[in-house]
């Protein structure tokens, strides 16, 4: 079996979801398995409907409306009778949506951001499945939440393995096309979990592990995987091919073409990864697999915005020690700050990290009772891998840079704009 992952841009509209139709028919879709995300922007808006809910705001029902009538408009474009049973299958999801919002007791932000957020890839798979049958190719639509299971962790979860392998290996049908959703999972209570942001890349991973698959491919607009993202850096380079270990550093310091977590279950059972232009598909793109070497060889170079720097230093001129850093990084944790930089001296340490479920404030109230404070916000973390003076240079102009940090084969850089 091939699994192929289709983001958000691939089926952001009626022409986006007939070209995947097209990939599929160039490319061949018997026993293939789809893991599809929300149309467009959908995660966004439906992020503005829990903020509309949390504060209680009268836009509420009109953020709500704004994502129907984005849907709708798809489903007008896409089906020529307002009757086919595709219309009657989204409302249902809506009324799921607003059902749970008029119901919900539950004051756990994450919970509820589970259960709203995950409405957009239920629909995006339900109007794709919908279609595709329309147009002659049968599949099996999935719903992902039976399959991939994870603790309570909202927003973040931690999958089950056991329990997915079964569930998966034993339910999931071959020599047909399976269509599911990219991102979510349930917990023991049947409730449901997200991956974190971008987690529909390491979905299909799992797929591939569970069911031993042939290949892995993630469609995107980009030719493959380039050296830097082109929306901050010119003149790009497309890698053809990276080693495991070559594209777990790069996923690890942030590059957005593929999550942190898609390689390892790739890596352990040797399923090749395959990132390719829904644009061209017959293009070899950039293939990931053992024993691949960087070609071409060349810096690769990874951007993180709105990233903090937070220094610490004791307040009675004592040494920084273990037992100091042991504490702040189990405060990190219970906080889910993600720690991309470290550096210390005797009596300070330094940190870059990102805020990605807002707990800065409430740590940094903890902290300033053992540590002075410092910290510097919306700062940008470049990382650069095989760097060469060139490179550096590039990287640091007009910018003033806060810290530099320097291994064998790759430095970051802290820059304030």
């Amino acid at each position: 079996m091939r699994i192929f992952k289709f983001g958000g841009a691939s089926v952001k509209d009626a022409a986006g979801i007939k070209n995947v139709h097209s990939v599929l028919q160039q490319v061949g879709y018997e026993d293939v398995l789809l893991v599809v995300s929300a149309m467009g922007k959908t995660t966004n808006a439906l992020e503005l409907v829990i903020k509309n809910y949390f504060e209680k705001s009268k836009e509420l029902n009109a953020s709500i409306q704004e994502i129907k009538k984005y849907h709708n408009q798809i489903l007008l474009d896409l089906f020529e009778d307002d009757k086919n049973a595709v219309f009657t299958a989204v409302n249902k999801h809506f009324l799921d949506l607003e059902y749970f919002l008029s119901s919900n007791k539950s004051p756990n932000y994450n919970f509820v951001y589970d259960q709203v957020v995950s409405m957009g890839e239920i629909i995006s798979t339900t109007i794709l499945s919908h279609y595709f049958n329309h147009v002659g190719i049968k599949n099996h639509w999935v719903d992902v939440r039976n399959f991939i299971k994870t603790d309570n962790t909202y927003r973040d979860a931690i999958v089950d393995w056991d329990t997915t392998q079964k569930t998966i290996s034993k339910n999931i049908k071959r020599k047909v096309l399976n269509i599911t959703q990219g991102f979510l999972g349930s917990d023991e209570n049947n409730f449901t979990t997200t991956l974190g942001r971008e987690g529909s890349d390491y979905t299909a991973a799992i797929f591939a592990y569970c069911l031993n698959a042939e290949s892995v491919t993630i469609w995107k607009d980009v030719p493959g995987v380039l050296n830097a993202d082109p929306r901050y850096f010119e003149n790009t380079t497309l890698l053809n091919q990276i080693s495991y270990r070559e594209a777990i550093e790069l996923a690890f310091y942030g590059a957005s073409v593929i999550h942190p977590k898609t390689l390892q279950p790739l890596q352990s059972k040797e399923i090749p990864l395959y990132v390719k232009s829904f644009l061209n598909p017959l293009l070899p793109g950039t293939s990931i697999a053992k024993g691949s070497h960087l070609e071409p060889e060349t810096s690769c170079f990874i951007v993180k915005k709105n990233q903090l720097l937070l220094s610490l230093s004791s307040i009675d001129f004592s040494f920084i020690m273990e037992e100091n850093i042991s504490e702040i990084f189990a405060l990190f944790h219970k906080y889910k700050i993600k720690v991309s930089l470290i550096q210390n001296t005797a009596i300070s340490f330094s940190v870059c990290i990102e805020d990605k479920f807002g707990n800065f404030g409430e740590l940094k109230n903890i902290l300033a009772k053992k540590f002075k404070i410092f910290y510097n916000e919306n700062v940008s973390l470049y990382t650069i891998r095989h760097f060469t003076d060139k490179a550096i240079s590039m990287v640091e102009k007009d910018k003033t840079v806060l810290v530099k940090q320097m291994s064998r084969e790759t430095m970051q850089i802290v820059t304030q704009e």
